[in-house]
């Protein structure tokens, strides 16, 4: 567990859900809480926000056992105050759940920050969401954010895998307090991060898969992570936990950074608003 500037903890390793729908998203989810995670995290923008709160409902896992994550969506964003604050109802409701454990803005939509934040600063006082975070805010976007927030965010979700260290980043946000948690871990698209033959090595020395070499990276590094929800992977994902990456595995790994996204449409500098 790791705990956020407010008190509250989260599990360091959850599931994502970005691209699952109707059924798959349902089962998955199920059967990740089944498996023992108690982290899951999803958006408006995945369009499968009822079929994770129907997953959460068929694991019979108690929700105060459970981390449950949305993201404000930027084309809500775009919308205003009313409709913002519509969308996160919205969000309760299919979700199926009286609250949020956390709820993110997805992406710092230029001209947009500031209602969204101080729309998602009132639901935290009317206690529907315990805590507010960011996702994909570079330092600039934070620094803009703090000129007028009432509430500190408590995480950033980044994109994160050994081609995208983001060590700058990090060490700026963890010096505010603030949890990094990292998206993407395997990289997405043409990007093969498991498939580096440094990794694929390091994996052999430990008799360990090059995505639990990664994932071990991750949290090594202090950061919670959430790999997508794939039931064959869940046992897998899980006994991360239960070995070590010495110093130099750790810089090894680190010297494979090339400041590389997964997809150039994903920088928050250049993202199509």
């Amino acid at each position: 567990m790791i705990t956020l500037n407010n008190g509250k903890q989260i599990p360091q390793i959850g599931v994502g859900t970005w691209t699952l729908k109707g059924s798959v998203a349902t089962n998955n989810v199920r059967q990740a809480l089944e498996a023992g995670f108690r982290h899951i995290d999803t958006a408006q923008g995945y369009d499968n926000e009822a079929e994770v709160g129907q997953g959460i409902i068929e694991s019979g896992v108690a929700r105060e056992d459970i981390f449950l994550t949305t993201k404000v969506a930027t084309n809500i964003m775009r919308e205003g105050a009313e409709s913002i604050s519509r969308s996160i109802d919205e969000s309760l409701s299919k979700l199926k759940t009286p609250y949020l454990d956390l709820l993110l803005i997805h992406w710092p939509v230029k001209d947009c920050v500031k209602t969204t934040w101080q729309v998602m600063e009132q639901y935290v006082r009317e206690g529907k969401v315990h805590s507010i975070g960011v996702s994909n805010f570079n330092r600039h976007h934070l620094e803009d954010l703090f000129a007028y927030a009432e509430i500190r965010p408590v995480i950033n979700q980044i994109e994160v895998h050994p081609f995208m260290s983001q060590e700058e980043n990090i060490a700026y946000n963890h010096s505010l307090g603030i949890q990094v948690q990292a998206w993407g871990p395997f990289g997405q698209g043409d990007i093969d991060v498991v498939g580096d033959q440094t990794l694929q090595s390091l994996a052999k020395k430990h008799n360990k898969t090059a995505s639990q070499i990664v994932l071990r990276w991750i949290v090594q590094r202090g950061l919670i992570t959430i790999p997508r929800a794939k039931p064959n992977h869940f046992a897998e994902n899980l006994e991360i936990m239960k070995f070590e990456l010495d110093a130099d595995d750790m810089q090894t790994i680190n010297a494979l950074n090339r400041n590389l996204r997964s997809n150039a449409l994903n920088d928050p500098e250049t993202f199509p608003w």
